[in-house]
């Protein structure tokens, strides 16, 4: 029995779409040590959420719940986490939150072939069913860089260079989480402040990619975890 990777799933008060898997990295320090944090990385696909366990949590979470909100007069559109724990017999539900993962959403995205908004206005409007969203086969893995003190007391207002240089490399992406502008210079503001993002044919070359870009980042007051990708959960 353990924790697995939450199921995404889009919902239009009816309906309700699946998106591709990812899983994060929730501890600070490598091989999952020291606390809790909002998750120091993350990769997409997830090996352990199979075609087959998704369609169980479809069809028996999340599809279910759906229609259960809709009977009480409370439908519900936006965005359902199904958080699981696969058991032996079946997947379990843990808990339910109506938001993307973050760094989830990252990796997400990164893979997501199709326009995203024409699936969030079919959400609103409630005809999901109508639409079919795309994915790149490739893999995506992304690395939070976080401020020193994180998760406790993260040291903010030091400057970050090197990011045309990090995000010069091809299927890179790096998303801004906590920065601000000082004039012409970058600074850390908050905790996790970076997530260095990128697409690679398997995990490996994804993960290599990412960790380039990482490297290419002058920020002495930053820190990564640098096994993300290494043991994603069978």
């Amino acid at each position: 029995m353990s924790r697995s990777p939450p199921i995404f799933a889009l919902v239009d008060g009816k309906n309700a779409l699946p998106l591709a898997t990812a899983q994060d990295y929730k501890r600070v320090g490598e091989g999952d040590t020291g606390p809790n944090t909002g998750g120091m990385g993350a990769c997409s696909p997830a090996p352990c959420l199979t075609p087959a366990v998704e369609g169980t949590v479809m069809e028996r979470i999340v599809l279910p719940a759906v229609a259960a909100m809709g009977r009480e007069g409370r439908p519900f559109k936006g965005v359902l986490y199904a958080g699981l724990m696969l058991t032996q017999a079946e997947p379990m539900l843990l808990e339910f939150n109506v938001r993307l993962g973050d760094p989830e959403a990252q990796v997400l995205m990164m893979r997501l072939m199709s326009d995203l908004l024409p699936a969030l206005i079919a959400v609103r409007d409630g005809v999901l069913k109508s639409v079919d969203l795309r994915w790149h086969a490739e893999h995506a893995l992304c690395v939070v860089m976080a401020a020193k003190g994180y998760p406790d007391e993260p040291q903010r207002g030091s400057e970050i260079r090197g990011l045309d240089l990090a995000a010069r490399a091809p299927k890179v992406k790096i998303f801004h989480a906590g920065t601000c502008s000082d004039g012409e210079r970058l600074l850390a503001d908050g905790g996790r402040v970076l997530g260095v993002t990128a697409l690679g044919q398997d995990l490996a070359a994804a993960r290599d990619r990412a960790y380039a870009a990482v490297d290419h980042i002058d920020w002495p007051v930053g820190f990564c975890r640098r096994d993300i990708g290494r043991r994603a959960r069978p």
